[in-house]
């Protein structure tokens, strides 16, 4: 009996020994880390716009008539100079000629004036003629020196006249459609007969946040990044159908003051466009040359944690444990995150299972590298197709 009890007591130490031991500990999460690659990058900036004609002309009549001639087609390429209208000349051409005719009448005036003022200026001295007519005759010279000079300024006028009668493009650029026919009565100032915009080169207008404008004034008063109010800083542009950035332009025009109301600041860039490719009115998407070369360490966007408002990335520490690192980012380049501040060349940094580590954490390390992704072309576009054709025919052709 006594012996049965012991025994019973003995199973039951056992079995409560047994449910006190600990279940092994997992084995520390295998992860890759690699140290950072080290590029001289430089920050574009992205904004959106439009293409904008620099100047815009509503081409009108200088001259009442009617319409003779049109001498170009709805939408053409004109150069500046080139003749568009041509409006009923002879009344014009006879005005001229009335005037010039008087010209001639007080030019024979003026000189029969002067010499008989030349003759009585010769009697006079011989006392032959009164001091009373002599001043007439001066002053005869005087009045038909006047009436000459009055029909030269009314010949001047009619020439004008006359040559507004022809009515040219005052730049070049691409006309719209005509808005009057021929044997329309126009009035001088007032009636519109196209417009004209210039198209080569062609602007590029957008609105920048102040938080840009307050970036690039930092960067050029520690002189890291020219003002584009100074320097013609490169853009690149991307059109809606365009997967890269293939129109190049440079800044011209930053404007004086931001808008209180939308908290930006216009600004715009000129864009070479000799086919005439590019219209006003266009959509874009443009980059802009951000800041001024900087050194930074490049690893996966994956790598980074996101802390509410801190970017962090976990790095090898002593003893095989994971240390947080908080850091600036930058842009994305050849696929891989620009890291301002926060890495050293030789962090090992933490590349992947970086979701379930905590600083201090023991991790199986293995040793690899990081490549770029893809080559450098900048900013990731969005894509934009056009839509598909609402109907379509079978080719006649052979």
């Amino acid at each position: 009996m006594i012996r049965a009890v012991v025994a019973a007591t003995l199973a039951l130490v056992v079995v409560g020994c047994a449910k006190k031991e600990k279940p092994p500990a997992p084995p520390p999460p295998a992860v890759s880390v690699a140290q950072p690659l080290q590029r001289d990058v430089v920050d574009w900036d992205e904004y959106v716009g439009r293409f904008e004609a620099p100047q815009s002309v509503d081409l009108r009549a200088r001259v009442t008539g009617v319409v003779t001639k049109i001498l170009f087609s709805d939408g053409q390429m004109v150069k500046a100079g080139q003749p568009l209208f041509v409006i009923d000349p002879r009344p014009y051409r006879a005005t001229l000629q009335q005037a010039e005719a008087q010209i001639a009448s007080n030019r024979a005036t003026l000189a029969n004036a002067t010499s008989v003022a030349k003759r009585s200026g010769a009697l006079a001295q011989a006392q032959a003629v009164s001091r009373e007519e002599l001043e007439n005759d001066v002053a005869s010279v005087r009045t038909a020196r006047a009436n000459l000079q009055s029909s030269e300024a009314s010949a001047a006028n009619a020439r004008l006249n006359l040559a507004f009668a022809t009515v040219r493009a005052p730049v070049s650029g691409r006309a719209s459609s005509r808005r009057v026919s021929l044997g329309d009565q126009v009035t001088a100032g007032d009636t519109l007969l196209t417009t004209i915009v210039s198209i080569d080169p062609i602007w590029f207008t957008f609105d920048g946040a102040e938080s840009f404008y307050l970036k690039y004034a930092r960067e050029a008063a520690r002189g890291a990044r020219a003002s584009s109010r100074v320097r013609a800083n490169p853009v690149d542009i991307q059109l809606a159908d365009e997967p890269g950035y293939p129109h190049r332009g440079r800044m011209a025009f930053v404007d004086n003051a931001i808008d209180p109301g939308t908290g930006t600041i216009k600004a715009h860039a000129v864009v070479p466009n000799g086919d005439g490719f590019l219209t006003p009115g266009m959509f874009g998407r443009a980059r802009l040359l951000g800041s001024g070369t900087y050194h930074a360490m490049m690893i996966p966007d994956e790598a980074i944690v996101t802390d509410q408002t801190r970017k962090l990335v976990f790095v090898m520490g002593k003893g095989g444990k994971v240390a947080q690192r908080p850091v600036e980012t930058g842009p994305l380049i050849t696929g891989l995150r620009a890291i301002r501040d926060g890495l050293a060349p030789t962090d090992l940094v933490v590349l992947d299972n970086v979701g379930g580590l905590k600083p201090g954490a023991p991790v199986r390390a293995h040793r690899t590298r990081i490549q770029p992704r893809n080559d450098d072309q900048g900013p990731d576009p969005v894509s934009v197709t056009a839509p598909l054709p609402t109907s379509g025919t079978v080719s006649q052709s052979r």
